[in-house]
């Protein structure tokens, strides 16, 4: 289809496939859908999404008839023997029989009054016909239609001869994983072989050692095999995120419960082995990335995220005994060789410290970044959860501080960045994963010196200390400067460090500061009274701080001293009532009145108290003489968690991760509501090694089947203060007598001199250490729906722009796990420029795209996604 003509036929064949009449399967028609297109381009831009969804509406059977004839004409050119030679069986017939059906099944899943429709054709079995057919007319395999036009004796003839197959979803996906392994379409040609289908691993790697031959072509191949299983995969999208665990998937349920051993290793190998090998860093000319394609990223891209699609995927339980297994996360968890491990986490590495090499170039973005970070964080963390061996490998070779910074930098690169608070959320959940170990924390203590080679956001002005030090400051930086877009995760963050407390030492004078600093906040009134469930952060933070007062108490002598400077402030909380905590608020919002001299006060304690930030200024110098909270000054002056100044607009919208930063660019991006309803990981209480042996066998940690309890519901969490709390003296009794305030105050009874500073040289006797408790997370239902649209929105967005092999596979339907919103459209920029070429290829394709029905509206741009 190389010329104007032919695309013109191939159009008309598009219009008239939705007009009323049923072309019968047997038609010459059909044909022209694998013979005519040349490229994924041509079938992306022709068959336009208003024809498949006329088409869907208006002609449902020809819909029907169109995906059985493709499906059957991709499963017969499978089984020739002569595939995919290019007179016999070529190549492009199956290729395009893939290119129609990633074009045409994304507006099936959309339509939410054909799921019975979509059941029945895909995942019902098909009756198969064993008379012959004349050559020249394509072969159908399967058919659903019902004969009644024939005579009764003719029926009778036929019922005899009709076979009852495999539904045509599973076929068509056995079809599709044996094209990934056959040769001399997504293999290497093999003289004298045997076998056209041979599950060999792509990669050396895990579980082969030899490197196989590869070429463009074949990995051009594999790439849209690969775009169509994702394709498949993807019903996800037209899901509420949180029946996505409940009601599952059918394509990916058969794919992860595949009982083949070899093809499931062949697959998980191959996938792995790809994405890890590539080294995104070899020398190229610079600025390459704005001109040329670059496919191989794209073939990379689509393996890593189909490989988490399968790792990731939750099989709904439907009251089996034993339980159904995904084989793709098992075998993940099964391995064990230390060469596996090694190889895993050099190619993890290599990913995530590509964009600092790229940030760091001289000539600003001359390099580009590796799109998939965010993906193989989750690759990371997914290894760390399924697989213990793994996860011990990391903490004992000391690579965890390694993956612990490339972590926080990409946490505080992207904390503000609303398009990417998911990836942010994403990295505070690792970084407790790790924390659950106690070599972790232990190995925290050593120095950090190559803090200097980190970008500007994540760099500390004049860091001196270690691993712990800047693990301490780092959290600190994100509760304080995220502007109240990570509350949701706060819980996650203060675990993290309680986690790590009992084993920290010698922590500095900064990392301490920032300790107290956050208690300071977290005791603060208008923090206290802004809902019902603050008082648990500031619980878990002073469980660290006894943590680290009863276990390295004499290896903490900064902390300790930095400790006694706040006396007041924890003698004060001891004190605290409902009306000493208003008064509090009223007089720091007068304050702030008097010192706006009239303007628009912008910090109210109602809007505080909306927004769950809270700023505890200074105190007046006429302090009173008996503790309480509103004399007691803050250390280090102002302090804030969150940021009043927020818009409301702002405050009242998050934004699920996406691949880019928000730009003018057309552009998609998935989205999310208040972070603050974000149904994540549940934060359990802290267990002691002793209690951590009693729970039960199927109750481990990390695991993914749990009570269908939302985060919301759970007392670690912060609530929406929206609800109408109103904070009574009989609630604040009811959690006050139990914050864990001895330790601190017996040794600071023991430190009488309130003029000084100085530490007592040994822990006191009468505080008897409590052993080390750890703060799991739990996954339920509800997370796991975050967790799905968490990873589909990196897919998403990574496809979203039709450019360097992608084709938009998703854009323009109407997605459901997510919403995405259009922008306007940006002119030229200096690495988009729009140019005598560029206006060329847009004349074409809108000369092409004006090939409609008469009387058609014209499609509606794509354009930016924002949360709202």
């Amino acid at each position: 289809m190389g010329n104007s003509d032919s695309k013109l036929v191939f159009k008309e064949g598009i219009f008239k496939l939705s007009q009323p009449r049923a072309i019968p399967s047997d038609d010459v028609y059909w044909t022209g859908f694998w013979k005519l297109p040349e490229s994924a381009e041509d079938v992306f831009s022709l068959f336009t999404i208003n024809d498949v969804r006329r088409t869907r509406d208006n002609s449902l059977a020809n819909l029907e008839t169109l995906l059985t004839v493709i499906i059957s004409r991709l499963v017969s050119l499978r089984h020739l023997p002569a595939f995919p030679d290019p007179d016999l069986a070529p190549a492009k017939e199956a290729l395009n029989c893939v290119r129609v059906l990633t074009r045409v099944l994304p507006f099936v899943y959309e339509a939410e009054n054909l799921d019975s429709w979509e059941d029945k054709t895909f995942w019902q079995r098909r009756r198969k016909h064993s008379k012959s057919k004349p050559q020249g007319t394509p072969e159908v395999l399967f058919d659903g239609s019902n004969s009644n036009d024939v005579e009764g004796k003719e029926v009778e003839v036929l019922d005899e001869t009709v076979e009852y197959t495999r539904p045509l979803g599973e076929e068509l996906i056995d079809t599709l994983i044996d094209l990934l392994f056959y040769v001399g379409f997504t293999l290497p040609p093999v003289e004298r072989s045997k076998n056209n289908v041979t599950y060999a691993i792509w990669q050396n790697g895990v579980g082969c050692v030899t490197p196989m031959q590869s070429s463009k072509e074949i990995e051009n191949n594999r790439t849209e095999i690969l775009r169509l299983l994702l394709t498949l995969s993807s019903k996800s999208l037209y899901m509420p995120a949180h029946l996505v665990p409940a009601k599952g998937v059918k394509a990916l349920t058969y794919i992860t419960t595949c009982p083949d051993k070899q093809i499931v290793l062949s697959l998980l190998c191959s996938q792995l082995n790809t994405t890890l090998q590539y080294n995104g860093s070899t020398w190229r000319v610079p600025y390459d990335h704005v001109v040329t394609k670059n496919p191989k990223q794209v073939h990379v891209s689509y393996c890593l995220q189909f490989l988490l699609v399968l790792i990731l995927y939750p099989i709904p339980d439907a009251g089996h005994d034993p339980a159904p297994k995904n084989y793709f996360r098992h075998f993940l968890g099964r391995l064990h060789r230390t060469q596996d491990f090694e190889f895993l986490v050099e190619g993890m590495l290599r990913t995530l410290n590509q964009p600092l090499q790229a940030t760091s170039s001289y000539l600003p973005g001359s390099q580009s970044s590796l799109p998939w970070a965010p993906e193989m964080l989750m690759l990371f963390w997914e290894a760390l959860q399924c697989n213990k061996r793994f996860r011990s490998f990391i903490i004992d070779s000391e690579r965890a501080n390694e993956f612990a910074i490339l972590v926080l930098f990409y946490a505080l690169e992207f904390k503000t960045d609303q398009a990417k608070q998911g990836v942010v959320r994403m990295c505070v959940f690792i970084l407790q994963t790790l924390s659950t170990e106690p070599a972790f924390g232990k190995h925290l203590n050593q120095s950090f010196t190559t803090q200097q080679s980190l970008p500007t956001s994540a760099k500390v002005p004049d860091f001196s200390g270690t691993y712990a030090d800047y693990l301490i400051i780092s959290i600190h930086s994100l509760i304080t400067n995220s502007k109240g877009k990570l509350d949701a995760i706060y819980p996650a963050l203060l675990a993290t460090i309680n986690n790590t407390a009992p084993y920290l030492q010698n922590l500095s004078p900064l990392s301490s500061s920032k300790l107290i600093q956050l208690f300071a906040s977290m005791s603060a009134p208008s923090f206290l009274l802004a809902n019902e469930t603050n008082y648990a952060l500031l619980q878990s933070l002073l469980e660290s701080i006894n943590a680290i007062v009863e276990h390295q108490y004499s290896s903490n002598r900064i902390f300790i001293r930095t400790l006694l400077k706040a006396r007041r402030r924890f003698e004060a909380l001891r004190s605290f009532t409902l009306e000493s905590g208003r008064e509090e608020i009223e007089r720091l919002h007068q304050q702030k009145k008097e010192a706006t001299d009239g303007t628009d006060d912008l910090t109210s304690p109602t809007r505080s108290i909306r927004s769950g930030s809270f700023d505890t200024m200074r105190s007046p110098q006429n302090v009173r003489r008996t503790p309480s909270l509103s004399n007691v000054p803050e250390e280090g002056g102002t302090f804030t968690i969150g940021d009043d100044e927020d818009s409301d607009d702002e405050r009242e919208s998050m934004i699920t991760p996406s691949q880019s930063s928000p730009s003018n660019e057309n552009s998609h991006a998935p989205s999310r509501s208040s972070s603050i309803d974000e149904p994540l990981p549940t934060q359990l209480k802290g267990m002691s090694e002793k209690a951590r042996g009693k729970m039960p066998a199927t109750q481990t940690a990390f695991s993914r089947h749990g009570s269908s309890t939302s985060l919301s519901s759970h007392p670690a969490t912060i609530m929406s203060p929206t609800g109408g709390f109103s904070p009574s003296p009989l609630w604040i009794e009811s959690w006050l007598p139990t914050l864990p305030l001895h330790t601190t105050l017996t040794l600071l009874a023991s430190s009488s001199n309130t003029s000084t500073s100085i530490p007592p040289k040994s822990l006191p006797s009468a505080i008897d250490p409590s052993p080390p408790r750890v703060q799991f997370f739990l996954w339920t239902p509800m997370s796991l729906g975050w967790y799905e649209s968490l990873l589909w929105g990196f897919i998403f967005a990574s496809e979203m722009m039709v450019q360097k092999g992608t084709v938009g596979v998703w854009n323009g339907s109407n997605i459901r796990l997510f919403r995405v919103e259009q922008a306007a459209t940006s002119g030229p920029s200096l690495m988009k420029p729009m140019g005598a070429v560029d206006a060329v290829g847009s004349n074409l394709v809108q000369r092409i795209g004006k090939l409609g029905v008469k009387g058609e509206a014209a499609a509606p741009a794509r354009g930016s996604v924002r949360d709202v």
